[in-house]
């Protein structure tokens, strides 16, 4: 892809994080965020590295930065740097990930059935997600990572929550749609499914009204983040989404 579009999201991604903390500390190489009000979120509490630094450092950077809390989590933008950092992170205990940065290339799509909603309409299904995946944790930490989604609003000029409802009116499939107008990029992120509402054409709904509001909003450039191990990133190229680029992702509890 053009490196001048990969900068642009790559800013794109950065500026985001530092609107969306409670407080940021600029560190070498790039910055850490922080929000007291959702410590259990790794998220919200971590460290990005989105310009040169030695990789030896940044081990130590981390743990300086992220010292008073029980994890760790480095997320490296640029995919030579975080290549460079693995093997000095899985040294010092961390788990590592490579993210795929994935562009949508096909026709925009007329819109779904899907449609704008509140935090409270994605809070019972949310909740019984994060449950299902986190089965030990307890009430507190699930509710942060639920709650944790409302801040996303501070992050870009225009954020959206979107959800596709069953018969009944129950939220069943959901994800998040950043906007920079002015930059022309939008960000789709986080879109998920509840188990009792699989196959039944909820997460293409959400997918597709997520694209045309982008779409409407002049936004070009349109991508989202997928996980380069899991599955989804093959669902996301039968909807003409491309891999574009790689970022690198370290954690440790």
């Amino acid at each position: 892809m053009p490196t001048s579009e990969l900068l642009r999201i790559n800013t794109f991604l950065s500026a985001f994080a530092r609107r969306q903390a409670a407080r940021v500390v600029d560190l070498p190489g790039g910055f850490a965020v922080y929000d007291d009000a959702y410590a259990h979120s790794y998220t919200n509490n971590q460290v990005f590295i989105d310009a040169a630094v030695d990789p030896e450092a940044v081990p130590a950077l981390a743990e300086e930065a992220l010292g008073r809390l029980s994890h760790r989590m480095v997320s490296v933008l640029d995919d030579e740097t975080g290549a460079a950092c693995a093997e000095p992170l899985i040294r010092a205990g961390y788990t590592h990930s490579v993210y795929l940065f994935m562009r949508h290339e096909g026709p925009v799509p007329p819109g779904g059935p899907a449609e704008a909603v509140d935090l409270d309409a994605i809070r019972v299904p949310h909740t019984r997600q994060w449950r299902d995946l986190l089965p030990d944790s307890d009430d507190e930490v699930l509710r942060q990572l639920v709650d944790r989604r409302e801040v996303r609003h501070r992050g870009a000029d225009v954020v959206h929550f979107i959800g596709s409802r069953t018969e009944e009116g129950e939220v069943a499939s959901w994800a998040d749609l950043y906007v920079d107008p002015t930059a022309g990029i939008a960000q789709i992120e986080d879109l998920a499914t509840s188990g009792a509402h699989l196959r039944r054409g909820h997460a293409d709904a959400v997918l597709t009204t997520a694209l045309r509001l982008a779409a409407d909003e002049g936004c070009g450039t349109r991508f989202l983040i997928a996980e380069a191990a899991d599955w989804p990133r093959h669902w996301y190229e039968r909807r003409g989404f491309s891999v574009i680029a790689r970022s690198h992702g370290f954690e440790r509890s």
